[in-house]
């Protein structure tokens, strides 16, 4: 089986199952998707393994429109996010305030 970040793939699957494509829009939780992800109790070098997965263009920022496609990063059959729900989840993790998520 596949590893992400020391989880297997299809375990990490299993637990994404609930933001998966058929769930309805606007029913993404940030919190309850960071408690699932546990990156809280990752190593600093694993959340920078999980920052890379996410950050698709290497600008060293995940930007808003990364984050719409955050669920297809931990599931394939994760769904889109809604522009309220990017947004959300967007203002949870700038820290600074200047519109993306830096790696520290």
């Amino acid at each position: 089986p596949r590893v992400c970040v020391g989880i297997y793939f299809s375990d990490f699957s299993k637990q994404f199952s609930g933001f998966s494509s058929p769930i309805a829009a606007e029913s993404f939780n940030y919190k309850k998707f960071f408690e699932m992800v546990g990156l809280k109790k990752k190593s600093p070098e694993d959340v920078k393994k999980v920052f890379h997965i996410l950050d698709k263009d290497r600008s060293g920022f995940i930007e808003e429109e990364e984050l719409k496609f955050v669920l297809k990063g931990f599931t394939p059959d994760g769904r889109d996010l809604s522009d309220k729900e990017t947004k959300a989840l967007l203002a949870a993790g700038d820290k600074d305030g200047d519109g993306k998520i830096g790696a520290d």
